[in-house]
């Protein structure tokens, strides 16, 4: 397996991800976009030492950007939504 900080890039952190994380125990990361949900599931399990029962991941599309008359675009990016087991919490997102 590779690195579980390679695989976990950063956490995503919205209005959106702060509801579903009160709500269903579900955070969400930025990851690789190569990494699958069995290596998500491994890194987060590692890193954080929580247990997790499902992993969603989701490409999301770049925005195209312009500077001036040149256009551009932002980089795909992948984005996984881990529901953790009841009672179980990750730190990072509480304070």
């Amino acid at each position: 397996m590779r690195n579980p900080r390679a695989i976990i890039r950063r956490p995503y952190r919205t209005e959106k991800t702060e509801n579903l994380k009160e709500s269903s125990h579900q955070y969400a990361f930025v990851v690789d976009p190569k990494a699958n949900k069995i290596e998500v599931k491994w890194a987060v399990e590692k890193l954080f030492r929580v247990s997790v029962l499902d992993v969603q991941t989701m490409v999301m599309k770049g925005k195209p950007k312009r500077m001036g008359r040149f256009e551009g675009r932002r980089p795909n990016w992948k984005k996984a939504l881990v529901t953790l087991k009841e009672g179980d919490t990750i730190d990072i997102f509480e304070g």
